[in-house]
């Protein structure tokens, strides 16, 4: 027999004990208790649920509401919750659904109706939510806030005329309001009647020609429409009134720099960031997309620069105007100076990791690995779940050949586990750490897992192939590593000398030659020793001895140390299975 409900193992005498071997049929629960004992766990999830959204775990409370949702469909309480709870976790469209059921099952509470409303806003369908917001105010003709969200709604619905009429009757109701008027401007923008938008602002000039914040936004529409010389008039305006008004000060100076006035444009801007009240933050906004224009136009280094000196003397005891300039002397390039004013920034504020960060790549960058060290370890009593600071510390003791130490700090990177790329770059300097410690197979497994991860990583496909060549092992996967390594990056001598190499501990000769001769063409490779070794041995095994002999002798002049070079020149052969 199969019987079907819940079975509750904890009431006692509810299921049959067996005895040796006689068996007694399992008593059913009867119907009244069983909706009882349905009624209690539903209660109890509920209740349960209350608490987990109160203590912000909304994934758990989520998962509860839903529980309770098989068992009782009839509440729409929790859809409602349900439709709350996945506004907060950014999903709109559940959240739709769940308002929908709410709003349907309880077409007269307000909350459901303006959850609905909602959730129609943030899925983009305005017209919805309007028709929402229009449906409530028949139950409450005379709430001023649902007019005006019926009239914002039926504005991003694009219905512009619409839109106007609601916020003109709102106005008739509660008179003339700065809200109403933002609004009626944006929506005479969109429709490109600016002389309509600043009419509506100048109407609330006229009301408080004080408050700058409206001259600010008329100024904003006519630079909008490109009319400077209105806008000027504007920010002349605000200036007469305030005349250390920063964003009219920087206006006005962008506008001297338009029109190459370069002595008034740096008088304006120095006016306005000497001013105290220009608040750190919006300066730094201001000056930061200078970061940007260095990566593309190096002219604007000196002016980024100076902005940021500006903000270090307004704000001598900011560790953010520090930071701020850092980053431009280090994307300036200018890496001494960018390094004293990361270390000015954490000795003002330690907390901020980001800063941290900076200044271990810059150590790393300016290979000062005893610098790198000390910081990185700092970093990692500091910020002991921080990815990065252990990565740092990895590179600082591999760069100070201390291997196993570098092997324990990247081993606990990816303990910690961080985003894609940087935890392949972790198993890439993990594979030389351990091609160094001479514990092969852990190297080849770590490149091999980076070119899981970056199938187009051509420096650690040059790496492995070539410690593979170095080996003498699977010289035949070695040799398509370092041939798509050269194809996705055709212009790299040091690709083209390992693949050489490769093909000559093949056997492959004659090949072999026509791509060292090939890296050959590039100076840099002309000055390396290790390229004009590997050209020898080439040559000696094409039975160009004399020639060989020269390419040795040059090699060592070079500063080549490979251990059997002497023996090369000395013997004037070719030994083959040298270390190298």
């Amino acid at each position: 027999m199969r019987i079907t409900g819940i079975l509750i193992l904890a009431l006692s005498g509810m299921i049959a004990a067996s005895c040796g071997s006689q068996r007694k049929s399992a008593t059913l629960i009867p119907a009244p208790l069983q909706q009882e004992i349905l009624a209690q766990r539903a209660d109890s999830l509920f209740f349960a649920a209350q608490r987990s959204k109160m203590l912000g775990d909304y994934k758990t409370a989520i998962t509860q509401y839903s529980d309770y949702l098989r068992l009782n469909r009839d509440n729409a309480a929790v859809y409602y919750e349900l439709s709350r709870l996945f506004m907060e976790a950014r999903n709109p469209q559940y959240s739709l659904g769940f308002a929908r059921r709410a709003a349907a099952m309880d077409s007269t509470n307000k909350w459901y109706q303006m959850a609905l409303a909602e959730a129609f806003s943030v899925n983009e369908m305005f017209d919805s939510a309007a028709v929402v917001y229009d449906r409530l105010m028949k139950a409450s003709p005379q709430d001023d806030d649902l007019l005006f969200n019926k009239g914002l709604s039926l504005s991003k619905a694009r219905k512009f005329a619409e839109a106007i009429a609601i916020f003109d009757t709102l106005e008739a109701r509660v008179g003339l309001n700065d809200e109403i008027v933002f609004q009626k401007q944006r929506i005479f923008m969109r429709l490109d009647l600016p002389d309509h938008a600043a009419a509506e602002v100048r109407r609330l000039i006229a009301q408080e020609p004080e408050e700058l914040r409206y001259w600010g936004l008329l100024a904003e529409i006519y630079e909008a429409v490109d009319r400077p010389a209105q806008a000027k008039g504007v920010y002349d305006t605000i200036l007469m009134i305030d005349p250390q008004h920063p964003r009219a000060l920087i206006a006005i100076a962008n506008m001297e720099k338009k029109n190459g006035n370069e002595a008034r444009y740096r008088a304006f801007l120095l006016k306005a960031f000497h001013n105290p009240e220009f608040n750190i933050d919006e300066k730094v906004s201001f000056v930061y997309p200078y970061l940007q224009m260095l990566e593309t136009d190096t002219t604007k280094k000196a002016e980024g620069i100076m902005l940021a000196n500006l903000i270090v003397e307004s704000h001598p005891d900011d560790a953010k105007a520090y930071a701020l300039r850092a980053d431009m002397y280090s994307q300036a390039n200018v890496p001494d100076s960018a390094l004293i004013n990361y270390k000015l920034a954490l000795d003002l504020d330690s907390t901020r990791f980001s800063v941290w960060y900076q200044l271990m790549y810059l150590y790393s960058r300016t290979e000062q690995p005893d610098s790198l060290l000390r910081v990185s370890s700092h970093v990692m009593q500091q910020f002991p779940r921080e990815f990065m600071g252990y990565y740092f510390n990895g590179l600082a003791n591999y760069f100070k050949q201390r291997y196993d130490a570098a092997a324990f700090a990247l081993n606990g990177a990816l303990g910690i586990g961080g985003e894609k790329r940087f935890v392949a770059d972790v198993y890439a300097l993990l594979g030389d750490t351990y091609h160094a410690s001479g514990l092969h197979s852990r190297s080849d497994s770590c490149y091999e897992i980076v070119l899981g991860m970056r199938p187009k990583d051509h420096i650690v496909m040059n790496n492995y192939s070539y410690y593979l060549s170095m080996r003498g092992e699977k010289l035949e996967k070695a040799e398509s590593l370092a041939r798509t390594a050269i194809e996705l990056k055709p212009d790299s001598p040091t690709y083209m000398d390992t693949y050489a190499w490769i093909l000559f501990r093949l056997g492959r000769y004659r090949d072999a030659k026509l791509w060292i001769e090939k890296a050959l063409e590039f100076s840099d490779a002309q000055q390396d020793p290790d390229v004009l070794e590997h050209y020898g041995d080439i040559l000696f095994n094409l039975n160009e001895k004399e020639k060989a002999m020269q390419f040795w002798q040059l090699a060592k002049a070079k500063g080549a140390n490979s251990h059997g070079l002497a023996r090369k020149i000395a013997e004037k052969r070719y030994i083959k299975n040298i270390d190298r």
